[in-house]
């Protein structure tokens, strides 16, 4: 069984951090591939969110098996999101199709009702509208009309899937904001709040510099000089 809890001080933490400062320090520990492409927020102002991830599997459509048929079906996303716990990011692998809604009001009001944190997914919901009513923050790369069993086969959740080109596995921890999705795995995630925590910090201490008129070279990143400088500034060793 896949821990989805969060320790809620590492969550505070990483609330307070930007997506774009995460990729910076999931790039110095060679992590390039973590932001997951087609992951927008569908409406301004939705909040940042922190919360593991529970996984959703699509394939390309089979007319045997993607029929609205299988919507009854055990092995649905009915019976997935019935297994979604409080607090979670749904990240669904739609493969990036754009012509078949993966979700749409009915399935999102339940999610919301069964306080899911978010949807991610690199396709698209449909009921734009109705979506945007459930209130459920969600990044999507759009909408479109015609049901998910128009295009594609779900087939399992809780599984290592890919979304927006990023590996994805259940657990993973997920930060979305309104730069989009991006992915910490999850043995990693006490060394990136640590480095999260001080890497944010440091480019707050330097915004504050380039508002006074400094200039970059030396500045972004710091010269030994204007470390020194940082550190004897905020107290930092």
């Amino acid at each position: 069984m896949v821990d989805m809890n969060i320790d809620p001080k590492v969550r505070d933490i990483l609330a307070g951090i930007s997506t774009a400062t995460l990729t910076t320090i999931l790039l110095k520990k060679g992590l390039r591939n973590v932001w997951m492409r087609g992951t927008k927020p569908i409406r301004a102002g939705q909040p940042r969110l922190v919360a593991r991830a529970f996984t959703l599997r699509f394939v390309p459509a089979r007319e045997d098996l993607a029929t609205p048929e299988s919507w009854s079906s055990p092995k649905s996303t009915r019976g997935a999101i019935e297994d979604m716990p409080e607090g979670c990011i749904a990240v669904v692998d739609s493969m990036g199709v754009q012509d078949a809604g993966i979700f749409g009001d009915i399935l999102c009001a339940r999610m919301a009702k069964k306080k899911v944190a978010a949807l991610v997914t690199d396709g698209v919901v449909r009921d734009l509208a109705g979506v945007l009513g459930t209130g459920l923050p969600v990044w999507c790369s759009g909408a479109a009309a015609p049901p998910s069993v128009a295009g594609l086969t779900f087939v399992d959740w809780q599984q290592p899937i890919g979304c927006g080109g990023v590996a994805v596995f259940p657990g993973d921890v997920v930060v979305v904001d309104d730069d989009g999705a991006v992915l910490i795995p999850a043995a990693l995630l006490d060394d990136v709040v640590t480095s999260a925590a001080a890497q944010e910090q440091l480019e707050n201490w330097i915004m504050s510099q380039v508002e006074k008129g400094h200039a970059l070279p030396g500045l972004y990143p710091p010269n030994a000089e204007n470390l020194a400088r940082y550190k004897a500034e905020t107290g930092q060793k």
